[in-house]
């Protein structure tokens, strides 16, 4: 039972560190939501929404990663993103894609997939909010 106190102690010391410095952390916070936005729609980050789509269409998951994966290498070869790919390019990797698969690699579609707790959907993110301000004004 002696070698769980120090771990426990030391957790403890951090945690009033942190809460130490939080609340004037927290008051000097900003934001800058073009770049997160930005950031957030780079590097391929809605690839998975892609496969998810060849998915609803009836491809295995493990086929619609390999047909993505495919995908995002011809785009990282001609210097484009996703967004950037025109339809005929994704549908010679599968005959699955139409119009629609570009809603799919949209910033706003993916981040409205994660409709779940915790998740990115601005709905969810509302009722975390929502949640933290009642805890923060007990």
């Amino acid at each position: 039972m002696q070698e769980d106190k120090e771990p426990f102690f030391d957790s403890a010391d951090t945690l009033a560190a942190i809460l130490g410095v939080l609340p004037r952390l927290l008051r000097s916070l900003s934001f800058h939501t073009r770049r997160m936005r930005e950031a957030a729609a780079a590097h391929f980050s809605t690839a998975t929404d892609l496969a998810d789509y060849l998915v609803r269409k009836g491809l295995p998951f493990r086929q619609a990663h390999e047909v993505v994966g495919r995908i995002v290498r011809e785009a990282i070869d001609a210097g484009k993103g996703l967004e950037e790919l025109a339809l005929d390019d994704l549908r010679r990797h599968s005959p699955l894609f139409e119009k629609d698969a570009f809603d799919a690699v949209s910033l706003e579609a993916s981040l409205r997939a994660r409709a779940v707790t915790g998740g990115t959907a601005p709905d969810a993110v509302r009722r975390s909010l929502a949640l933290a301000r009642t805890y923060l004004t007990r």
